[in-house]
């Protein structure tokens, strides 16, 4: 039976990467968009492999969050066998100029709401015995921020979730990773890169380049499939080896 994906956050950047690696290799796609539903629309009628919807999703609602997984099961009949927690915010800030808003709305959008997005798909995955959770996290979540500390903190956060979803569920043959990417080519890191320190960073890079949405589709396409069933609560470094912990 053909797999039902959900990749939040697919109408741009990596999560449209994401989405037509998984429409080109034969899965049924539901992905999310929060404001642009004319790209998410435009993203949905370039793919014609396959089955592909789009969805409104604001995730760090938790009503958005019921609306847009019940909406999903009714066109497609069924919750996703593989969701894929891509969809985030950035914001740089020096941290004492972070606020308490600042933060919460982080926290609510990069960790509340894939938190709350599994809660809304590990029932389904119980079910059928089988499931797949990739969660999309940073490098910043391993070795902290300095302009964008709350980010840094949420995306650590994600990593743990991970570890924490493998170590109950992994037993249901749902098996949780994550996917720590470093600096990748997309309109969210346009103004970080565009900086002198970006272009520092960038040079500081060992593969000598960004990195892709499609370098982040591969490991993705490899995570949900059979292959990996053995492969659980692990968090593969995706940024050409900028850091090696």
């Amino acid at each position: 039976m053909t797999k039902l994906v959900l990749i939040t956050g697919g109408n741009r950047g990596i999560g449209a990467a994401l989405v037509a690696a998984f429409a080109n290799a034969g899965f049924k796609v539901a992905f999310s968009y929060c404001h642009n539903r004319q790209q998410a629309l435009e993203l949905q009628q370039q793919l014609t492999s396959g089955e592909i919807a789009c969805f409104a999703l604001d995730q760090a609602n938790p009503q958005s969050i019921d609306e847009c997984l019940t909406n999903i099961e009714h066109h497609f009949g069924q919750r996703p066998d593989i969701l894929i927690n891509n969809g985030a915010i950035a914001q740089e800030k020096p941290f004492d100029q972070i606020s308490a808003e600042d933060f919460s709305t982080m926290m609510d959008t990069n960790l509340r709401g894939p938190f709350l997005l599994t809660q809304g798909c590990i029932g389904h995955m119980q079910q059928q015995g089988w499931g797949r959770i990739i969660n999309i996290s940073s490098v910043g979540g391993q070795w902290g921020g300095f302009n964008q500390v709350h980010y840094a903190a949420a995306k650590a956060g994600l990593i743990n979730l991970s570890k924490s979803i493998a170590k109950i569920y992994s037993k249901d043959g749902i098996c949780c990773n994550t996917i720590a990417i470093g600096l990748v080519e997309t309109e969210m890191t346009a103004r970080e890169l565009n900086s002198e320190a970006g272009q520092r960073k960038v040079a500081s890079i060992p593969m000598q380049r960004l990195g892709t949405g499609n370098d982040i589709a591969d490991l993705a396409l490899f995570l949900a499939g059979n292959n990996c069933g053995y492969l659980s609560g692990q968090t593969l470094n995706a940024n050409g080896g900028m850091y090696l912990g």
